[in-house]
């Protein structure tokens, strides 16, 4: 049986710091690797922003409404994005220029929709060079 008040010692052979208020040394121990994810007792209840416990119907139309709207805005603000990044890819400056059908593949599109995402990205780029 190993003897429990010698000094422990960490991988590189460096003693472990003695833990507070005791003389002898306190033995660092790695964690456990997680093979799996523990489960809870009970199934968690999904939650979206706290809607299922707003009990005011008021209240939660206003509330789910700023929601619909603010998640509306960043949708439209991601797809300008997805826009500027096609044309980006698209660019025939670039040696490494996409076609519209590969751009199709990457971003899950048809490829009618990547040549419109490519004119739409490049109008976008224009109003930017001309804001700067």
């Amino acid at each position: 049986m190993p003897d429990p008040h010698a000094q422990a010692s960490d991988q590189s052979g460096v003693p472990a710091q003695a833990a507070p208020g005791q003389g002898t040394p306190a033995r660092r121990l790695r964690p456990a690797q997680l093979l799996f994810e523990p489960q809870a007792d009970e199934p968690e209840q999904e939650r979206f922003f706290d809607l299922e416990s707003i009990d005011d119907p008021a209240e939660l139309l206003r509330r789910s409404t700023e929601l619909a709207l603010a998640f509306r805005a960043a949708a439209e603000r991601a797809t300008d994005f997805q826009a500027i990044a096609a044309a980006q890819l698209a660019d025939t400056r670039r040696f490494d220029a996409l076609s519209p059908a590969e751009i199709a593949a990457r971003a899950d599109w048809t490829p009618d929709y990547a040549v419109r995402m490519v004119e739409y990205g490049r109008g976008l780029q224009k109003q930017r060079s001309a804001e700067h």
